[in-house]
Parts: C-alpha cells; structure tokens; sequence
C-alpha cells in the first residue's frame, strides 16, 4: 500500500468510524427536558463533539493499523481483491 492509498483508507475509515460513533451517549433536547426555541425537539442537547472526535481517531487508528497489517502481509490484495477467484 503506497502513501496515498493509506491515507484514503485513513479518512475513509475515520469518517464510517464517526458516524457510527455520534449517537453513543446522545440524549435528546426532549429527554432533557429543555428544549430551546427554534430548534428541533430530537437535537441532542449536548453533542460533546470534541470527545467523540478523539475517540474515532483512537478507533480509527487500531481498525487502519489492522487493515495496513493484512494488506502489506499479503492476505488481501488491492490489486486482486477476489485472489485467484477472481478475473485475470
């Protein structure tokens, strides 16, 4: 895996690792109780999006050292992804 492909794989992971990581601890304006005008009543009242960043960059980083482990070791080829399997 050259340089560029590595850090796509990076920023691709990072953002599928984001969105499944904002609704974790995600209480709406409703369940709280205080819902501010104008806004909708299922927004969440505190996002706490600092947090959720450093841990989809933590996540991110172990799921990208893995995936960059199979594919340099030889398991998984970008270049043939279905092995033999697939077309020549």
């Amino acid at each position: 895996m050259n340089w560029f492909t590595a850090i796509v794989t990076y920023l691709t992971l990072w953002w599928i690792v984001l969105f499944c990581v904002l609704p974790f601890g995600a209480r709406s304006q409703l369940d709280d109780g205080a819902i501010a005008e104008g806004t909708d009543p299922g927004a969440p009242a505190f996002p706490n999006i600092k947090k959720k960043i450093i841990w989809t960059t933590l996540i991110t980083f172990v799921v990208w050292g893995i995936l960059a482990f199979v594919i340099a070791s030889g398991w998984i080829s970008l270049a043939r992804p279905l092995g033999k399997y697939g077309p020549s």
